[in-house]
């Protein structure tokens, strides 16, 4: 009896737990150093790099130089810039996630932004950039969730999700298994949360300082 109680204590303790973070399909992979400073931009102008940003100021990490920035229209030159002034990006999140009117507002499409995403990656793994790729508004910023016709959230994940370096997502954007699907076939880890408080709490184990 108190065999069994303890097996079905530790089960009970694994499936809370996976919930949680998973990494990939294998047990061995590991999560990427993740340091600061940061840059959050989008892919798509969705509004999640400002719920990210927001995140952020709750940290409260440190001020000088600024321990993130945020500029939803960065480019490879941004990040060229920042090392040449000598501040170099260590780490950056690249939030999925298509807005038509975010696009409309900027006069821009979503080729438009997974060309200058594509470029800003390129550079960042130049640069030996952590990329972090962010999906967090869940099924509502998805494809299931759009206007018929519209897969312009999709083709940002397309662009990002198999290029990133780790993956930060909302489990509810991940009921169709969207996200661990490329974390397996590419060996991505990933870190899968169900609320924003959670997804304070991993921002925080990822970046504030030990």
């Amino acid at each position: 009896m108190i065999r069994i109680t303890r097996i079905l204590s530790i089960f009970i303790l694994f499936a809370v737990t996976a919930g949680t973070v998973v990494l990939g399909a294998s047990p061995q992979a590991e999560l990427p150093k993740t340091e600061i400073p940061v840059l959050i931009t989008s892919c798509g102008q969705g509004s999640g790099a400002n719920m990210i940003k927001v995140l952020f100021m709750r940290l409260k990490l440190r001020e000088e130089p600024p321990a993130y920035e945020m500029n939803v229209f960065a480019t490879a030159e941004d990040l060229k810039k920042a090392k040449e002034d000598g501040t170099p990006f260590k780490s950056v999140i690249i939030v999925m996630g298509a807005s038509l009117k975010g696009m409309g507002a900027a006069g821009i499409d979503i080729e438009d932004e997974i060309e200058r995403t594509i470029q800003l990656m390129q550079e960042a793994q130049t640069q030996g950039i952590t990329i972090i790729g962010a999906h967090i508004e869940g099924m509502k910023r998805r494809a299931q969730g759009a206007s018929p016709g519209d897969n312009t959230d999709e083709l940002s994940i397309d662009a990002v999700a198999p290029e990133s370096d780790l993956l930060l997502i909302n489990k509810e954007g991940n009921e169709d298994s969207r996200f661990t699907i490329i974390s397996e076939e590419k060996q991505i880890p990933m870190i899968q949360v169900e609320k924003n408080l959670e997804l304070l709490e991993k921002l925080k184990e990822l970046f504030s300082p030990n």
